[in-house]
């Protein structure tokens, strides 16, 4: 087992870039596409939402147009935690591009830790843009700045499920 920067255990079967260079393939350009996908998607959710809320804040006496502020940041947040808090581990976009979110840390991948991952993604998005992009070209495993915090790996899917495979027959074969 090694450290992180925060003093936290990695895995011992995390995929290497030198070992296993085709789980990194262009990871960074397929992460900008899958971003794009999702923004569309989540564009359309929001604009849908946002369009009944305005209908219904006709019936309601404007008591509905109160949430529209609330419905961007719920929408990014539920998107998020739903898809990637799925056992597909993977937003639409994500799925779309062939890449998937993996731990790099002994813990699972779950709904909690999806929605954090989205949260430290847009502060960092935010502040760092378009440093954001720039922090994948200097790391090894092409992570950006919070997947190091949150304690993610972005990989490509259809290697990856062969990599763990491999790495599950050589932990159960004789030795």
């Amino acid at each position: 087992m090694a450290t992180d920067f925060l003093g936290r255990m990695l895995r011992d079967d995390l995929p290497s870039p030198n070992t296993s260079p085709e789980l990194f393939d262009s990871i960074l350009t397929r992460r900008v596409v899958a971003f794009v996908i999702d923004c569309v998607i989540m564009g359309a959710a929001i604009l849908i939402v946002t369009l009944l809320a305005g209908i219904l804040g006709i019936f309601t006496f404007g008591l509905t147009w109160l949430s529209i502020p609330l419905i961007v940041p719920v929408t990014f947040v539920a998107y998020y935690a739903v898809t990637l808090g799925s056992p597909a581990r993977a937003t639409l976009g994500m799925r779309a591009t062939d890449i998937v979110l993996t731990p790099t840390r002994e813990t699972t991948l779950d709904g909690w830790m999806a929605m954090i991952h989205v949260v430290v993604f847009w502060i960092s998005c935010s502040l760092l843009t378009p440093f954001i992009v720039l922090i994948g070209l200097f790391t090894p495993r092409r992570q950006l700045l919070h997947d190091m915090v949150v304690g993610t790996l972005m990989v490509r899917r259809s290697p990856m499920v062969r990599h763990w495979q491999a790495h599950t027959r050589a932990d159960s074969s004789p030795s």
